[in-house]
C-alpha cells in the first residue's frame, strides 16, 4: 500500500525561494544590502555532507551558492546578494536582528531545508538546530512546529527535539526522502 503525500510535504510542493527560510529557522542568517534592494542568506556548514544537498536545494530554487571560510576557519554556504531574496530577508529581519515572521507557517519544503542545514539525530530523537544568537526565535519556531503537527521540546543545544514514533513519522513524511548522497542515518525517519 502506497501512502498518500501530505499537502504540506516537501515532495508535494514546487520549490520556491521562500523555502530558504529553512536556513533561517536554524542558525542561518539573512543580510540586506544597498538599503534593502538585495539580500543573501547563509549558514555555517557544520558537517561536510551538508554542502552538496544544500547547494542542490538552492539550485532547485534558481539560486547559486558558494562555499566560503571566515577568518576563524569556519565554513559557510552562502548565496550571492540577490534582489529576489529581499522579500525573504525583509520578513525575517527586524533591523539587523533575526525574527520569526508573525504569520510564519512551516511546510515540508522549509523543514527539508532546515533539516539539511541543521538537523541531526541524538539517540532516539531528531534535533532541528536553532540559532544560539537569536533566542527570541526559539519559542516562535517551537510553536510553528507544533502547528505543523510536531510537538517538540526545546533543548540546550539549542535545538528543538522531536521524539516518538508518530511524531518522527510525521517529520519524515513532511521532509520527504533523503536527497541523493545523504545517509539515512542523518535524515529524519520513523
Amino acid at each position: 500500500m502506497v501512502g498518500q503525500l501530505s499537502f504540506f510535504s516537501a515532495e508535494a510542493r514546487t520549490p520556491a525561494k521562500a523555502d530558504l527560510a529553512g536556513f533561517l529557522c536554524g542558525p542561518g542568517q539573512a543580510v540586506s544590502f544597498a538599503r534593502g534592494t538585495a539580500a543573501r542568506v547563509y549558514t555555517e556548514l557544520r558537517d561536510e555532507w551538508r554542502l552538496r544537498p544544500l547547494k542542490q536545494a538552492c539550485a532547485d530554487r534558481g539560486v547559486t551558492t558558494e562555499l566560503c571560510v571566515n577568518g576563524e576557519g569556519t565554513h559557510f554556504v552562502r548565496t550571492p546578494f540577490r534582489t529576489d531574496l529581499t522579500p525573504l530577508a525583509a520578513r525575517w529581519l527586524d533591523g539587523s536582528a533575526k525574527t520569526v515572521p508573525p504569520d510564519f507557517e512551516l511546510n515540508g519544503a522549509v523543514l527539508r531545508v532546515w533539516a539539511l542545514a541543521a538537523g541531526s539525530w541524538m539517540e532516539s530523537a531528531y534535533l532541528l538546530g536553532l540559532d544560539p544568537n537569536a533566542p527570541q526565535t526559539h519559542a516562535p519556531l517551537q510553536n510553528a512546529l507544533l502547528a505543523s503537527g510536531l510537538p517538540c521540546t526545546l533543548v540546550g543545544a539549542p535545538a528543538l527535539r522531536v521524539t516518538g514514533r508518530r511524531r518522527l513519522a510525521r517529520l519524515a513524511e513532511l521532509v520527504g526522502s533523503p536527497p541523493q548522497g545523504v545517509a539515512m542515518s542523518t535524515w529524519p525517519a520513523a
